[in-house]
C-alpha cells in the first residue's frame, strides 16, 4: 500500500524558497524584469488569498507555479484584449484642406518602397546572424534549437543533457546578449 504525502504550505518561506525559481520561470515568458517581479509578487499575494483552497495534493512550488501561469496568461489576455484599447490618433495631413487624423488601426500603410524594406531586412538579418554567432557556443546552440529550429524543450534537454530550468536560463541570457548586440550594432547605427 502506497503512502500518499499530504503537502503543506509555509508562506513565511515562499520568498526565500521560491522567488528566484518563479522569477526565472517568468522572465523567460515575459522578457521584462519589472513585469516579471510584479507577476511573482502577485503570485505570492494570490497564494496567500487562496491558501484555503490548497488541498495538499501538489507540492507548494507546483501550486505556486500553477498560480503564476494563470497570472502570465491573464497578463497576455489583458494586453491583447481589444477592450480598453484607446483609439490612437495620428496625423495624416498636417495642413491644407485634407488636414485631419486617422485612427491608427485604420491608417493606410506606408507608401515606402518595398526595395528599401528588402534591403533593410537583409541588413537586419545579417546583423542578427552576426550577433548569434558571437554568443557563447552553448548559448548559440540552445537559442538556435529552441527559437529558430523549433525543437521542444524536452528534446533539447535530452540532447544536451541539461535541465529545463537550465535551458530557460540559457535562453534568457542569450536573449539578453542578443538584445545588447542588436542595440549596439543595429539600433544605434
Amino acid at each position: 500500500m502506497s503512502v500518499i504525502t499530504k503537502h503543506t504550505l509555509s508562506p513565511e518561506k515562499w520568498v526565500q524558497s521560491y522567488s528566484d525559481y518563479l522569477y526565472n520561470y517568468t522572465i523567460t515568458r515575459v522578457n521584462n524584469d519589472d513585469l516579471a517581479k510584479d507577476l511573482v509578487q502577485e503570485t505570492f499575494f494570490a497564494g496567500l488569498k487562496s491558501m484555503k483552497n490548497f488541498q495538499g495534493k501538489a507540492s507548494e512550488r507546483t501550486w505556486l507555479i500553477s498560480i503564476l501561469k494563470r497570472k502570465i496568461i491573464d497578463h497576455y489576455r489583458k494586453i491583447n484584449s481589444t477592450k480598453g484599447k484607446a483609439e490612437v490618433r495620428m496625423n495624416f495631413y498636417k495642413d491644407g484642406e485634407n488636414e485631419g487624423q486617422w485612427i491608427e488601426e485604420r491608417a493606410p500603410n506606408s507608401w515606402a518602397s518595398d526595395a528599401d524594406k528588402n534591403i533593410e531586412n537583409t541588413e537586419l538579418k545579417h546583423t542578427l546572424e552576426d550577433c548569434i554567432d558571437h554568443l557563447p557556443e552553448k548559448y548559440s546552440m540552445v537559442f538556435k534549437m529552441k527559437t529558430i529550429q523549433g525543437f521542444e524543450t524536452e528534446e533539447i534537454c535530452k540532447e544536451l543533457d541539461i535541465t529545463a530550468s537550465n535551458l530557460w536560463v540559457i535562453i534568457h541570457r542569450a536573449r539578453t546578449q542578443l538584445r545588447r548586440c542588436m542595440e549596439d550594432n543595429w539600433f544605434n547605427n
